[in-house]
């Protein structure tokens, strides 16, 4: 995946996960910072506590990190990524930091429709979903993203 889809990845992820410069709580309780980036112990942030500022550098570096992380999980699931539309790469990649890997894996007839570039289908899957209730707007508009494919 190239620096510009990057770019526009680590933006729709901005909207959809938040970017905060300090430790906070996610919805599950857990220590979080920067954009979406789960703290485990092998962050130097582990165990800072709640409302602890983060650099801008160290949110950016850990971006870089994570997106590379999801690139590969979403490899996982489409081991063809790189040859899907450049729009339909972030759309998965999005997916897939949301989900992670074992949960993207199991939308089998979204997989489907996005392998055999049905675009129409696939957006039906991915609403078809609890995943897509309870992200609401998030799951709306990557849904229309790979509408926007069928035209």
């Amino acid at each position: 995946m190239d620096n510009n889809l990057i770019d526009k990845l680590k933006e729709q992820l901005k909207i959809d996960e938040g970017i905060k410069y300090e430790v906070y709580e996610d919805h599950l309780g857990y220590a979080t910072f920067g954009i979406g980036h789960l703290i485990t112990t092998a962050d130097e942030e582990y165990g800072w506590p709640v409302g602890t500022k983060v650099s801008e550098d160290r949110v950016n570096e850990v971006f870089k990190t994570d997106v590379q992380k999801f690139i590969s999980e979403t490899q996982k699931v489409f081991p063809d990524l790189i040859n899907k539309p450049d729009i339909i790469q972030v759309v998965l990649v999005n997916m897939c930091f949301n989900l992670g890997a074992p949960r993207l894996s199991k939308f089998r007839k979204f997989i489907a429709a996005i392998n055999d570039e049905q675009w129409i289908e696939a957006s039906v899957e991915m609403m078809d979903s609890r995943w897509a209730n309870q992200v609401g707007p998030r799951a709306e508009r990557l849904k229309e993203i790979v509408l926007s494919q069928a035209n």
